[in-house]
């Protein structure tokens, strides 16, 4: 836009110039008047002699009178004209009507539509040449240039991952200082890598690196290098690290570089050379014959299994840093950094929010304090309580609520027992998460939900903790045949058994947790696929062996059944009790579902109906209580 207006002024300028060349050149006397009369008065004047001389160009016709004022009239076509002057002895001049003296406005406009053209297709070449999103300038890079005034980010916008930021101090040292290394024969790496789930913070990452380096930051996406016609994505690589070597030191960051780095020659029928010439392109200026001495290439992505070998090879990607999802710890310090912005009442703990939001990335997180503070926005408060947090979390755990959804008193009371005997199993399992929260409200597609956290960050999962949860997926169904019958049984069981059957199948084919089968990998049959047209089948397993995986899936499925089903028959009157208390309150947390088992008598809603109808600064902080003794790691939800 700047260059425009530019130009703009440029071309306003010339045009004032040559305007004031027109008027310098075909300045008249301004200190004598000329005067229009009529043609017959000049014939009378003629006729009088008091015409002295005239300049006829064209049709028009000045002279002089003798009493010395000019005048100006246009004549029609008068043979006889010439005549009449010379026999007065008038002085006579003549002129062309094109010669020398001729308009230049007149010219200008004879030649504006040849000017206009010319002018569009200078306008047109120009824009070709500049930019990459102009036409025919396909070749040029796309890569934005981000500096302090976009918003400079730094290592203490990023929390949560510290040992990836000491990963990369080391670069940032490289920049502020190439020299400190290079007298020991060190050289600054070419690229850095950064591999992570979505969200987990590599772009803001890699920003930070820029900040703390106060260097050039270059951002561009994998896919932007891909087009329709070969050659292009190369000759944008080649651009994109010109513009590098020009503001070196810098950082260039290649968001999801798996688009276009993918494993050559892995396609079946031959491969994408577009992609493959730009992945070739990148390959030599990382490390060809040319140094890039200064560029760094910071790259994102969350497939680090399909990328070619030869771009993780030391030289090109020298340094290859995880970016994991935060324990409980980095999720409180992420906490800290997204709720600096937003107003908070006294009673938000963000250690408490993080030990219940196990699994949530950098993202995730920064979605949930979003959440709750639209919903105090919503409830007209002027801070975000602990209340809005908690049902930000569930939100986003769960679904939104579907209170306006019309159940019939049959399907709530099925629905009930169901997430009962989900429940009864999981309290009455030693191995099994705590239950965190049981509700017949609908949210998402569930009809209901209930949801396990547990006691700490897990990285593994036992044997005899995958048998307890499929004893927990097996429960809703169990509850709604004692309760209502085996020909009353329902599809609201579909994702229970979905889960289980899938979590069975791991543990045969892929965990090794079979006694029969062994510790071994049992991959799918897998059909090769050719222009859509299926050509051979690769056998990976056998039929008998196939055969042998199925059973050994049922058994295990079978003694999950066998198990939830004793469970529930032993406790029988536990199940009534709090499916009558689910009915009662819809929701209910941990706590509340063992005093209900127990037969207490809770105090639900109370103080936060009395919170709802007083819309105002403070609530009453019980969410404390409520979450006393929740665990933390991975949710598991069992959908009705």
């Amino acid at each position: 836009m700047k260059k425009l207006k530019k130009n703009f002024l440029i071309w306003l300028i010339i045009g004032f110039i040559l305007s004031s060349f027109y008027n310098f050149f075909t300045k008249t006397d301004e200190n004598r008047i000329v005067q229009d009369i009529a043609f017959s008065d000049f014939l009378n004047e003629v006729e009088k002699d008091n015409v002295l001389d005239v300049n006829i160009k064209g049709d028009l016709i000045n002279g002089n009178l003798a009493d010395g004022k000019r005048f100006k009239t246009y004549t029609p076509y008068d043979p006889n004209l010439i005549e009449k002057l010379s026999n007065k002895n008038v002085k006579i001049n003549v002129e062309p009507y094109n010669s020398k003296g001729s308009s230049f406005l007149h010219i200008i406009l004879s030649w504006f539509p040849m000017l206009l053209l010319i002018g569009v297709w200078l306008f047109f070449m120009r824009q070709m040449q500049s930019g990459s999103g102009k036409a025919l300038g396909f070749g040029r890079s796309k890569a934005k240039m981000l500096n302090e005034k976009t918003g400079k980010i730094t290592f203490k916008d990023v929390a949560g991952i510290d040992e990836s930021k000491n990963e990369l101090q080391e670069v940032v040292e490289f920049l502020r200082d190439p020299s400190k290394f290079q007298r020991l024969g060190g050289k600054i790496p070419k690229g850095v890598l950064l591999i992570g789930p979505p969200g987990c913070g590599k772009t803001l990452l890699g920003r930070a690196v820029a900040g703390e380096a106060g260097v050039p930051f270059f951002t561009i996406s994998g896919s932007d290098f891909v087009e329709m016609f070969v050659g292009v994505g190369a000759s944008r690589v080649r651009d994109m690290f010109e513009q590098g070597k020009k503001n070196a030191p810098c950082i260039i960051f290649i968001d999801e570089i798996d688009a276009v780095g993918r494993h050559r020659g892995a396609g079946l029928g031959g491969g994408n050379d577009e992609r493959e010439q730009t992945l070739n392109q990148l390959l030599v200026e990382m490390d060809g014959f040319e140094s890039n001495e200064g560029v760094i290439i910071v790259a994102a992505t969350n497939r680090p299994d399909v990328l070619d070998p030869a771009l993780l090879r030391p030289g090109r990607f020298d340094r290859q840093v995880v970016v994991p999802n935060p324990d409980i710890l980095g999720r409180e310090k992420i906490l800290k950094v997204h709720l600096r912005k937003v107003p908070l009442a006294p009673n938000v703990k963000p250690k408490i929010i993080a030990r219940g939001t196990p699994g949530f990335s950098g993202a995730d997180l920064a979605n949930l304090v979003n959440e709750g503070a639209l919903l105090a926005a919503r409830r007209n408060k002027r801070f975000v309580t602990m209340d809005e947090m908690e049902d930000a979390k569930d939100k986003v755990l769960m679904g939104i609520e579907r209170k306006s959804m019309v159940m019939k008193d049959d399907e709530k009371k099925l629905t009930a027992y169901h997430e009962a005997g989900h429940a009864i199993v999981a309290v009455h399992s030693k191995e099994s998460d705590p239950v965190h929260k049981a509700t017949i409200i609908p949210r998402g597609r569930a009809l209901g939900m209930v949801m396990r956290l547990p006691e700490s960050d897990r990285i593994s999962v036992s044997k005899i903790k995958l048998k307890a949860d499929l004893a927990v997926a097996m429960g809703g169904r169990i509850a709604e045949e004692i309760i209502f019958g085996p020909s009353k049984i329902t599809t609201g069981a579909s994702s229970d058994i979905s889960m289980a059957t899938n979590i069975a199948r791991k543990m045969v084919t892929e965990w090794g947790m079979s006694d029969k089968l062994g510790p071994l990998a049992y991959g799918e049959n897998e059909q090769e696929v050719f222009l859509g047209h299926s050509v051979t089948q690769k056998k990976n397993i056998s039929e008998s062996t196939a055969q042998e995986i199925d059973k050994e899936v049922r058994k295990i499925v079978d003694e999950a059944y066998k198990k939830a089903h004793s469970i529930i028959k032993k406790n029988i009157n536990q199940l009534h009790k709090l499916a009558k208390g689910l009915l009662k309150y819809e929701t209910l947390t941990g706590e509340e579902i063992k005093d209900v088992i127990k037969g207490k008598k809770i105090k639900k809603f109370v103080a936060k109906n009395k919170t709802n109808k007083n819309k105002q600064l403070t609530p009453v902080p019980t969410v404390e209580k409520k979450k006393k003794g929740i665990g933390v790691s991975e949710p598991q939800l069992e959908n009705n």
